[in-house]
């Protein structure tokens, strides 16, 4: 790799060049004031990182101790407690606190909603998160099975539309409901001075209370009424003359809803980027986010599309004025962990911590956001990091000294960075709290993982017993307990009016029906976001938001008994239990398949999250968050000897022909079988093997290696 020398540091070219002629241009910042400062923060906080992850090292080897010693027995939790506390990995709980973070943008503060979450590797999807602000509820309907049946036929199919067009008028009766009759008998909306009516036959009819009439667009017969409700906007389009709209009494063509209000860009655990050139991919799409200028060609339908952001909406409020509503979704973005090293850029020859140039580098892509005053990401000028994976109030404590130091570096104001604390490794989540409050000042986001979190909750009882299959893990006392308890420390620190209390992502990309039944389960529980793998799938979800108001749960909730500490710490351990023969086989294969199909596109095709087949041919949304619940669970076993390392071997081998065979319309696709012997097939085997071995149960350093490797053999 070629390197350019900057004030001690050696920077990958490719690296280099990208701040010289994209990043840094525009910002007032010289190279040698960028890197020079950068320079100096990692001689500064680089032991510090390094120390931190010895320090986890160091509590997971007392931890083995304590298990071992105590293995086959009936776990006792008081006895576990006291010796949590006795080596500093469960900390005192210190005096009550509130997080004060200033100058939040109301999607993220004041309004609930759905939340994405793409790989900003992926241009089309980084601008398809970004645009998925206003999205049609008829088309969410019409071409998924949250309606019973399908489209029949290549055109358009009336009888679905019509299916449509009478559940959006269920909804609207139950969001915005009218004084007297329903919207499925509307003959006419129309604008009466500042207030918009519906005529039924010859009654005329106003908006019932809670639905606010905001804004509107008229152009002849065809309008636009914007309705708001719980925070969120509901959007009437009237056009008699489109299909749609001539079939309807009332020329009602579309309700378009509010759907993603965020959207979380991520460089981390749905990407694979392993190398320079992967890391300028993922800070050029994030730059381009900022700057408003990312755009993307692509084919589809035979024909070349062209996507780019969308511009804020200029209406007309009910009083005449002029009133601006914000096209895109606010943008997060989401820095790797801690743990990983790059050679990106070298100090003394020494790799350098990813996590640290990814805070650098993408916050010095937001001066461009706060240096524009139209169609702006943040309208308060902030700049929001999510930061996984971190490991108690310590680790937490140091993402707020390298925020500090990157705003320092790029002259911005203090806690003009947001972070969001993602609580999905143990020790987090058993010291939430205080790690909360070491960022109280730029606090905006606190979400339960259950995917992560479990696998470090299997990754910390390694040694103690074999653990549950991964299907009885939701079932579990100690999850019951991380979601509630994640929901009462954002209530006790008055997070709520500052920031997110976000929930986990819906897996079943391709079954709406199923997630509208049950993600309605997120905003009952007290969050204000919740996960969402697309943007219809966000609009579905925004429907919840209309049924269930988050912010008026929350006084009844805070009065709750807080979640419980004991049941937290007790691990899914299996005690005086047995597997049968069925039951290690299926889950011997279930997961072995769930690794190999995701591996084999992250190692070979560079492909970080997809829509994965699961053992069923069910598609299942796929991250290394996933690869890691599964790959520890046969780590566990095969070290309790509940499965033998010969089994695990048949087992993928068996399993990579089925994936192979799920794969076989991919034209990029390299076949496992017969020969086993490609860096896919390895990474996945080593991931079991060699499970038990990583730290805190990452998947990252093995896939990294063999990304690597698959690169180098294959030219890329």
């Amino acid at each position: 790799m070629a390197y350019r020398e900057h004030s001690g540091l050696q920077v990958a070219a490719e690296l280099n060049d990208f701040a010289e002629t994209a990043l840094l241009p525009g910002t007032g910042l010289s190279q040698d004031d960028f890197w020079g400062g950068y320079a100096r923060l990692l001689r500064a906080l680089a032991p510090k990182n390094a120390a931190l992850l010895e320090k986890r090292a160091l509590l997971q080897r007392q931890l083995d101790d304590w298990s071992r010693a105590r293995k086959g027995k009936a776990f006792d939790v008081t006895e576990h407690k006291a010796f949590l506390q006795e080596i500093g990995y469960l900390v005192p709980k210190g005096a009550p606190f509130q997080v004060e973070t200033q100058n939040v943008d109301p999607e993220i503060a004041q309004i609930a909603g759905p939340q994405l979450v793409v790989p900003v590797t992926n241009a089309r999807y980084a601008l398809n998160a970004a645009n998925a602000r206003w999205r049609s509820l008829y088309d969410a309907l019409y071409g998924t099975d949250a309606l019973p049946g399908q489209a029949e036929g290549p055109g358009y199919d009336a009888a679905r539309g019509a299916q449509a067009v009478a559940w959006s008028a269920d909804f609207l009766d139950r969001a915005v409901p009218l004084e007297t009759g329903s919207h499925a008998d509307v003959t006419a909306y129309r604008r009466n001075g500042a207030q918009l009516l519906a005529e039924i036959g010859d009654q005329v009819a106003g908006f019932a209370a809670g639905a606010s009439f905001v804004a509107y667009d008229e152009d002849g017969a065809r309008a636009s009424y914007i309705l708001k409700h719980n925070g969120l906007h509901i959007e009437l389009l009237i056009d008699p003359d489109h299909p749609v709209g001539a079939a309807s009494a009332s020329g009602l063509r579309d309700v378009v809803i509010e759907s993603a209000l965020t959207a979380i860009n991520d460089c981390e655990d749905s990407v694979a980027a392993v190398d320079a050139a992967d890391k300028v991919l993922a800070y050029s799409n994030w730059l381009g986010l900022m700057k408003g200028t990312l755009v993307e060609s692509f084919e589809k339908g035979g024909k070349t599309v062209t996507r780019r952001l969308m511009a804020d909406r200029q209406m007309t409020a009910p009083d005449g004025s002029a009133v601006t509503l914000k096209g895109r979704t606010v943008a997060l973005v989401r820095n790797v962990g801690h743990l990983m090293t790059t050679d990106a850029v070298l100090l003394d020859g020494q790799e350098t911590p990813e996590g640290m140039l990814d805070a650098l580098f993408t916050v010095a892509a937001a001066l461009h956001d706060r240096a524009r005053s139209e169609n702006t990401n943040s309208a308060t000028g902030s700049v929001y990091v999510v930061k996984p994976k971190m490991h108690g109030p310590e680790e937490v404590a140091f993402a707020e000294e390298l925020y500090a130091g990157v705003e320092d570096i790029l002259g911005l104001p203090r806690n003009t960075v947001k972070l969001g604390v993602m609580d999905e490794e143990r020790r987090t989540s058993v010291n939430l709290v205080e790690s909360m409050r070491q960022v109280k000042d730029r606090l905006v986001f606190i979400n339960t993982g259950f995917l992560d979190r479990t696998g470090d909750e299997i990754h910390s009882a390694m040694q103690l017993g074999p653990v549950i299959p991964k299907e009885e893990m939701k079932d579990s006392g100690w999850l019951a307990a991380y979601e509630d308890g994640n929901v009462d420390a954002g209530l006790e620190t008055g997070l709520v009016g500052h920031g997110q209390i976000g929930k986990g992502m819906w897996a079943k990309p391709d079954d709406m029906a199923e997630m509208l039944q049950v993600k309605i389960g997120h905003p009952k529980s007290g969050a204000n976001t919740a996960w969402v793998p697309s943007p219809t799938a966000a609009t579905l979800h925004a429907t919840h938001y209309h049924e269930v108001d988050v912010f008026g749960l929350h006084a009844e909730m805070a009065k709750r008994e807080t979640a419980s500490l004991e049941a937290l710490l007790t691990p899914p351990v299996m005690h005086n239990r047995h597997l049968s023969a069925a039951e290690i086989e299926h889950g011997l294969d279930n997961n072995c398949q769930s690794i190999l199909g995701y591996v084999v596109r992250w190692v070979d095709q560079g492909i970080g999250c997809s829509k994965v087949p699961d053992l069923n041919d069910v598609a299942l949304m796929e991250d290394r968050a996933t690869l890691r619940i599964s790959a520890q669970i046969l780590a566990n076993w095969l070290m309790h000897d509940v499965i033998s390392k010969e089994q695990v071997l048949d087992s993928l081998q068996r399993m990579a022909a089925k994936v192979d065979a799920q794969n076989a319309g991919d034209a990029a696709y390299r076949p496992m079988a017969p020969d086993f012997d490609g860096p896919a097939f390895a990474a996945a085997r080593d991931l079991i093997l060699l499970g038990a071995q990583q730290p805190s149960g990452y998947t990252e350093p093995l896939l990294h290696a063999y990304r690597r490797k698959a690169k180098a053999l294959y030219g890329e």
